[in-house]
């Protein structure tokens, strides 16, 4: 790999790092957030997600180092709508999964064909993700609904 796609590949895995780390945050706030009958499950749930996102930070920091890099000590975006509404909560979910989707998608193309070990890290991750909007669409559905989710 040449230094020009080596930096761009550490910048894309710092990106990834910050939105994970962002994710770390998100999850915690929307666990603590949750109430009614329904609470424990998805706090669980949500307990779980921020733990994946902290592994998939470190995991992503890991990386940078040994591309050379500084990992970032930034966190991404954490704009939220202010609604706790567990439907609110999922549609956030929803739109801050994609998000780091795309990062992993971005580390792809920087990464096919110069390295076998980000070219496989990226596409374990986007799998992952892949797997995981999927979780989260299911749980938008009303109960019946085969349709994705499309809101």
């Amino acid at each position: 790999m040449n230094e020009k796609k080596q930096q761009s590949a550490i910048k894309a895995l710092n990106r990834i790092m910050e939105t994970e780390l962002a994710g770390v945050v998100r999850y915690t706030h929307y666990s603590l957030m949750v109430f009614g009958y329904t609470r424990i499950p998805i706090v669980s749930w949500l307990k779980g997600n921020a733990q994946e996102s902290l592994d998939h930070a470190h995991k992503a920091g890991e990386l940078v180092t040994l591309l050379g890099g500084h990992p970032s000590l930034k966190i991404g975006s954490l704009l939220e709508t202010e609604k706790h509404d567990i439907g609110d909560i999922l549609r956030e979910s929803l739109a801050h999964e994609k998000n780091a989707l795309k990062g992993y998608y971005d580390l792809l193309k920087i990464a096919e064909g110069e390295s076998v070990l980000l070219e496989e890290y990226a596409r374990e991750m986007i799998v992952q993700e892949e797997l995981h909007l999927d979780e989260v669409n299911k749980m938008l559905r009303k109960p019946g609904d085969v349709a994705p989710f499309a809101g």
